[in-house]
């Protein structure tokens, strides 16, 4: 089968650069697509690290201007893996340069900036999607269509929690290549934009818009030493959020996102609770959903786990035999996937700018209600 190239220019080479650039050099080991990506350029700011994620990865080329990767005609798509506050103009000049556009989440470290974002790609015509991974994982893949199905009847209840211990040192600094997601002025916001980000997309596209919410947030220590000013400077970041939420369909939310729960790395769990039926996921066991059915009759009505693995599961005839799992890594796999099918087809898959947009009216509402104590209202993207 002849594919055409899709040559892919990499802006980051961190952890995303990382999941991203796998997930470009395996799709095509496992998906029969029309298009195959080739890891042509990879752009940062240390010329050393760049140069040796590129001989790793293999990419052909390297650059330490963002710009300069945009302006070259041998690329077709630019991927941004970078920190949050790069996010916006990157984007906007690689849709005005008629560029395909991948964006790491959140998309824009606000609201006022994801809107530019998504006025960019459309103006231009360009595909464009932002890689809310979870959507991918195989069992969350199965509630959505479980719940398409109508197999939860009307739903009641959705809550989402999404916990990690990284920051409670005090000694942590701020800011800088590796810690830059503690600086408010880098990434926007604290764990709203980061975690609640994840929870809030996949909400969304399992049950519908959010209308409005209620919300508090903590920083739990006020200041941290700066990495590039060398200063004690204020911690302007959430280190903790949790919200109520009530979605457009009627049903409610409880959302909380923290990194001070000891003990917890990434525990990402989602609940659904409808008429019929009520579904649980785990991230920490990923290949397994928890299915109740109230429906079931007799002496063995009670939760189901299914394993995600068989032929007939979302995603996992690409991969190994019943019984043998995947992983994280995958879903950026899915994502690229869908992605370049959805350019063979001509049918765009989500998350576009667009949904990354939705996203961050829901964390811009929740912030400001943090602040106001009050019921704020979601703007529509």
């Amino acid at each position: 089968m002849s594919t055409k190239p899709l040559h892919v220019g990499l802006v980051g080479y961190g952890f995303m650069g990382r999941t991203h650039s796998n997930a470009f050099a395996q799709v095509n080991h496992f998906f029969p697509l029309d298009y195959q990506p080739v890891l042509k350029a990879v752009c940062g700011r240390d010329a050393a690290r760049t140069a040796a994620f590129a001989a790793q990865w293999g990419y052909e080329s390297v650059e330490s201007d963002w710009r300069r990767l945009v302006e070259r005609r041998d690329i077709d798509l630019i991927d941004i893996a970078s920190p949050n506050d790069t996010h916006a103009e990157i984007a906007i000049a690689a849709a005005q340069a008629g560029k395909m556009v991948l964006c790491e989440k959140p998309l824009g470290r606000n609201a006022a900036e994801s809107v530019r974002m998504a006025a960019a790609v459309e103006q231009a015509g360009v595909p464009n999607m932002v890689w809310y991974n979870y959507r991918r994982v195989p069992a969350v893949m199965l509630a959505k269509q479980l719940i398409d199905q109508g197999r939860l009847g009307q739903i009641f209840h959705y809550r989402a929690k999404f916990l990690q211990d990284w920051t409670i040192s005090r000694d942590l600094p701020q800011g800088g290549a590796a810690l830059w997601r503690l600086d408010v002025s880098v990434a926007g916001s604290g764990v709203t934009g980061d975690l609640l980000a994840h929870c809030i997309d996949t909400a969304m596209w399992l049950n519908g818009s959010i209308d409005q919410v209620t919300a508090m947030t903590e920083t739990f220590i006020k200041e941290r030493k700066h990495n590039l000013t060398g200063k004690v400077e204020k911690v302007g970041i959430d280190d903790a959020s949790a919200f109520l939420a009530r979605f457009a369909n009627g049903s409610l939310a409880i959302f909380e996102a923290t990194r001070y729960a000891r003990g917890h790395k990434a525990l990402y769990t989602l609940e659904i609770n409808g008429e019929h039926a009520s579904i649980f996921w785990d991230l920490h066991d990923l290949h397994r959903l928890q299915y109740f059915d109230h429906r079931d009759e007799g002496p063995l009505r009670g939760w189901r786990s299914i394993h995600i693995t068989d032929g007939d599961h979302p995603y996992m005839q690409h991969w190994w035999v019943p019984g043998l799992q995947i992983g994280y890594e995958h879903t950026f796999i899915h994502q690229v996937a869908d992605f370049l099918e959805g350019l063979a087809s001509g049918k765009a898959p989500g998350p576009s700018f667009r949904d990354g947009l939705a996203t961050d009216h829901v964390t811009d509402a929740v912030l400001k209600s943090a602040q106001s104590g009050r019921w704020e209202p979601v703007a529509r993207a």
